[in-house]
């Protein structure tokens, strides 16, 4: 039976509220269609981090499989290179995760901090904060470049700030039936989700091609002048919407779903 652990480094919890969003097949739907064992998910496991440190005493001491491992936020090598800004049990959460990505026969890193450093990687970068194989635009995260785990793949990054929760759940999918086959593009993301630019799918798009722009945020068409960089990366597209799900206040007070914009 495949297993997945979910680990949590510098991280806002984002993806896992995004993956929380996934549907045809949801999170749970999948782990139990697949087969999929959770060793542990900091939102979903009912374990405390003392079981915690004891699945991962077991993976590391090779009495427990590590199929896919998932990591969520940046790495933090601070300061001085000791890690020891983001620590589980007095010990640094970048050599816990090194050692966890050497057992693994698949690595994702899930969201773009944990991919290229993201939002705390930011100059100053006061955390030496850096992704799990990338830092930005340089593969030179905590992982060496040519790095590779057992499964004969390169750490996978599912970029997104939050990930598509699609994209997350079809990854774990993708992985456990396909396993190296899995195709990967010159960021090391998946070919399948990663191949549009984001202007492409826009679900605004018409009010560009009319020249039809805005010049300040939370109006109905688009805002170029600003985010031309944007509108120009090669990302998952904008058409299937990240936020899939009815929120518990919109079920629990009946407010019509249209006093929502997404």
């Amino acid at each position: 039976m495949p297993t997945l652990l979910w680990i949590q480094t510098g991280a806002c919890s984002g993806d896992t509220m995004s993956l929380l969003n996934a549907e045809n097949p949801d999170l749970l739907e999948t782990l139990e269609n697949y087969a999929i064992e959770l060793l542990w998910h900091p939102s979903l496991s009912l374990e405390s981090p003392l079981e915690l440190n004891t699945i991962i005493n077991q993976i590391l001491s090779d009495e427990k499989q590590l199929t896919i491992l998932c990591i969520e936020g940046a790495i933090l090598m601070g300061p001085k290179g000791t890690g020891m800004y983001d620590t589980f049990l007095g010990s640094a959460k970048k050599d816990i995760v090194a050692s966890l990505c050497d057992k693994a026969t698949f690595v994702a890193a899930m969201g773009t901090c944990a991919a290229f450093g993201g939002i705390p990687a930011a100059p100053p970068n006061p955390a030496t904060a850096v992704g799990l194989q990338w830092s930005g635009e340089r593969p030179k995260g905590l992982l060496k470049p040519d790095w590779h785990s057992s499964g004969g793949l390169p750490v996978i990054n599912i970029a997104g700030c939050p990930a598509h929760p699609n994209t997350m759940v079809q990854t774990l999918i993708d992985l456990t039936l396909l396993g190296k086959s899995l195709e990967l593009d010159d960021l090391n993301r998946p070919k399948d989700f990663y191949n549009t630019m984001v202007h492409q799918g826009c679900t605004r798009n018409e009010y560009h091609e009319y020249d039809v722009e805005e010049t300040s945020f939370g109006l109905p068409s688009i805002f170029v002048t600003s985010a031309m960089r944007n509108i120009m990366t090669i990302l998952v597209s904008s058409k299937p919407l990240n936020h899939l799900k009815v929120n518990f206040t919109v079920k629990q007070f009946n407010i019509p779903r249209k006093s929502y914009k997404l």
